[in-house]
């Protein structure tokens, strides 16, 4: 196990600096993952970090000292820092004092959707990204793709609400949305509360690629009319709308009940 004691270190330093800038987590191609639950499922679906960084007061909890004893036994890169050290690098507050650094997962844009997908067009609230992914792995949803203004899914904030569906997800990021709908070889569905057939009323009983749009706008007009279909969930009460991030869920968990019916 390696320590560093000085902030002036140059690794310190570039830790430090993946963690407050998203530009230079895109740019390093690096992420952090944040905790121990965060790590645990790293560890389970897709084995050893690039680097297990770890406070030195972290190393009295059984559970992390667990997590470093297999990380070591596995020759993996382990760095200890002191608490005043790590805490200035980590985003989470009243955390357990472990965190991985991890090169982030990247692919090619298929050419074509032919499986269960979500396209995310100008989501812009890390919370809201988060879960939906969350809700998306939960539901058997193999894809997502996202346009160039929604929020990066490798940020801290999106990996916290996500609870570790990135690891089971294939996500593409500044991907231009408009060739993907016009080439799919499945139905795609854009939710609207301006549209007149709901939900409850489109055969989901096959893969579907779902479009969800900007928290206030919505999806833009371009794609809303290239999608298969445009759909409504139907509320009472006197709210407006569903959050983006619930109306994910509806969809998708509806997609499954008819597949599992």
């Amino acid at each position: 196990m390696k320590t560093i004691t000085s902030r002036d270190n140059a690794q310190y330093k570039d830790l430090k600096h993946l963690a407050g800038s998203s530009q230079a987590r895109r740019k390093a191609g690096r992420t952090l993952l944040d905790g121990v639950h965060l790590c645990q499922a790293w560890i389970q679906l897709r084995g050893m970090p690039e680097q297990c960084i770890v406070s030195e007061s972290a190393l009295a909890n059984p559970e992390v000292a667990d997590i470093v004893s297999q990380l070591e036994a596995q020759r993996a890169h382990v760095t200890a820092l002191p608490d005043a050290l790590y805490h200035a690098v980590s985003q989470v507050e009243h955390g357990v004092g472990l965190m991985f650094l991890i090169a982030t997962p990247e692919r090619a844009v298929p050419d074509a959707l032919t499986v269960s997908s979500v396209l995310l067009d100008n989501v812009q609230d890390p919370g809201n990204v988060g879960s939906i992914l969350r809700s998306a792995a939960a539901a058997g949803i193999e894809q997502v793709f996202c346009s160039a203004g929604t929020a990066f899914c490798w940020s801290p904030k999106v990996l916290r609400a996500a609870m570790g569906a990135h690891f089971v997800l294939d996500i593409f990021e500044n991907v231009d949305l408009a060739p993907l709908v016009s080439s799919s070889r499945v139905p795609t569905l854009a939710t609207s509360g301006y549209a007149t057939q709901r939900l409850y009323d489109v055969d989901l009983r096959q893969p579907v690629a779902w479009l969800f749009g900007h928290e206030g706008q919505g999806v833009a007009d371009d794609l809303l009319a290239m999608a298969t279909h445009q759909v409504v969930i139907p509320h009472a009460g006197q709210v407006e709308s569903l959050n983006v991030a619930a109306c994910a869920a509806v969809c998708f968990f509806e997609q499954l009940r008819q597949n599992h019916v």
